[in-house]
């Protein structure tokens, strides 16, 4: 069928005005854009005293009110704070940045409450070094919040995120001497604490633990560095992934697992008095592919737990290589695939527990090279241990016999005072 002249005309002004409407609506983003741009505050930080024209103070309050987003320049080498700074509310995006050559906060005058309390969404902070905070260096009660290339030192908490904050992410920071440098009350969606460096914190370097499970979003800890912290990662009942991270000299644990929701996986830890990775009261925990050496207690701690997965990890040279301890015989742990070489007492421990052992390796045990006992509680029923043992390698000892001081666990996850004679094999039972 042939078209008629008005209806190809009819088509040609349709064409025509849709062409302008796309070319419009183009125009009007663009011009939205520019016009963004253009209103982007910049306010620059020139006095460093608590208060006053200039000062950080100042500069937060104009912000507040800004129609779009806003840049903080901190051009001052020192800031002295007395009183509690006003919250950042602007949501269009805040970046507060420091000078190239650094910029430090002072805040030990501060009665309570944190340096920055981040109450909107799209804040960032680089560069900025903030000390000796009585309270929380930055407090994040927002979404997209972004901290990098800061120095929080001295401060009770470096960072510390609230129930409600998701798509944060701290990277290249350093947190020194703090009782906890990231607390996380729960667990938050796309977030990632990634190639920090915590040394000496008092607590811990990493603090995530909520009373029940909170299985929701991963947060990711990956690629830090922790040096001598009390202990490294804390994790309990929070959904997170522990990898590729260094950890060395913790007090008492590399990482501590409580609860469900928890991978550690591929990471190094060496050295210390303390355990390496401590899985207690654990559901499903999986832990695999890390390196333990140097450790003076055990390199994996299983206790009271049920379904942890503990798969092809290397031990060396720690005072004892596994233990299990107490779990749950209806939904036992699983060992398989691990290397444990030349601990210095009993290479994996077994008390009141029946773990699965499969295909594991160890190597020159200067005690046992598996040593399981049955625990016993004062004026309680025996609990029986009862192992699933499936080619497993336990190979010679170190040629040492066992020392008086090297004992097995206890069911308390601490060595005993007495060790039992071996079979000549390398694996004993009492």
């Amino acid at each position: 069928m042939r078209l008629g002249r008005r209806s190809i005309l009819a088509i040609v002004v349709f064409l025509v005005v849709g062409a302008l409407i796309v070319v419009g609506r183009m125009y009007q983003s663009r011009r939205t854009v520019r016009e963004s741009l253009s209103n982007t505050i910049a306010v620059s930080v020139t006095n460093g005293a608590d208060r006053g024209p200039g000062t950080l103070r100042e500069a937060l309050f104009v912000v507040a009110t800004a129609p779009g987003p806003a840049r903080i320049s901190l051009e001052v080498p020192r800031i002295t704070l007395e009183t509690a700074l006003p919250p950042i509310v602007n949501s269009h995006g805040i970046e507060v940045v420091a000078r190239r050559e650094g910029s430090e906060i002072d805040a030990r005058e501060l009665s309570g409450g944190p340096v920055f309390d981040v109450a909107a969404a799209n804040t960032s902070l680089e560069g900025i070094v903030i000390r000796d905070c009585p309270a929380a260096a930055v407090l994040v009660r927002a979404a997209r919040f972004h901290l990098e290339g800061a120095t929080l030192e001295a401060c009770d908490v470096g960072v510390d995120v609230a129930e409600n904050a998701r798509d944060l992410l701290l990277e290249r920071n350093r947190f020194i001497n703090d009782r906890i440098g990231v607390r996380f009350a729960a667990s938050s969606h796309d977030t990632a604490v990634a190639a920090n460096q915590f040394s000496g914190e008092k607590d811990a370097g990493v603090w995530a633990v909520r009373s029940e499970p909170d299985l929701r979003g991963a947060i990711s800890v990956r690629d830090n560095r922790f040096d001598h912290d009390h202990a490294g990662i804390v994790a309990g009942n929070v959904s997170i992934l522990i990898e590729q991270n260094e950890i060395t000299g913790a007090q008492e644990a590399a990482v501590h697992l409580i609860g469900a929701g928890a991978v550690v996986r591929d990471n190094r830890v060496s050295g210390g008095p303390g355990m390496g990775i401590v899985a207690e009261g654990a559901r499903a925990a999986v832990i695999e592919g890390n390196e333990l050496d140097g450790l003076a207690a055990y390199g994996i701690m299983v206790r009271g737990s049920s379904n942890a997965l503990v798969r092809a990890n290397r031990l060396h040279n720690c005072g004892y290589g596994m233990a299990f301890v107490l779990g749950d015989a209806r939904n036992p742990s699983t060992a398989v695939g691990n290397i444990i070489i030349e601990p210095r007492y009993n290479g994996i421990d077994v008390v009141g527990d029946a773990p699965i052992l499969r295909r594991n390796q160890v190597l020159r045990a200067h005690a046992f090279a598996l040593h399981v006992e049955d625990f016993q509680p004062p004026g309680g029923r025996k609990v029986v241990s009862a192992p699933f043992l499936d080619d497993n390698s336990f190979g010679p000892s170190a040629g040492a016999a066992p020392p008086a001081t090297a004992p097995p666990v206890s069911a308390a996850g601490s060595p005993a005072t007495t060790v039992a004679a071996s079979d000549g094999g390398g694996t004993t039972r009492r």
